[in-house]
């Protein structure tokens, strides 16, 4: 599995990891913040999906990470990119796709309970 797991192109991993980080933020914020205007629900969101805050997350939670899972992070990172968001450099912005790449990756792997603990700690809510 680990293998066919390394098949994945990286685009395709930073798309399922942005899905997969959407529905940790969704969760933590219906969950535990229990905010349920739709509204209110996006603002709040954005405080974790813009790609300088992911930058900033993956600095938080880039010394916990296994071999293999950084060099899967370190894969998503070196993937070029056109069009960088104006709110975001494109470091930031490389940073952010190798966090999305990761956890696409390990949401393939079926490990949601590593997804939940590095999102809990890159974004300091554990």
């Amino acid at each position: 599995m680990e293998n066919d797991l390394n098949t994945y192109s990286t685009a395709s991993l930073a798309y399922l990891g942005d899905c997969a980080l959407e529905m940790c933020v969704r969760e933590y914020l219906v969950r535990e913040r229990g905010l349920s205007s739709s509204a209110k629900l996006n603002r709040a969101a954005l405080d974790f999906v813009a790609a300088p805050k992911q930058a900033k997350a993956m600095e938080n939670i880039l010394p916990l990470l296994s071999e293999q899972e950084e060099a899967v992070f370190k894969r998503g990172r070196n993937l070029t990119h056109t069009n960088v968001p104006r709110a975001a450099t494109p470091s930031e912005y490389r940073v952010a796709t190798g966090m999305e790449a990761l956890f696409g990756w390990l949401w393939l792997a079926g490990n949601k309970e590593r997804i939940n603990e590095l999102f809990y700690k890159a974004y300091g809510l554990a």
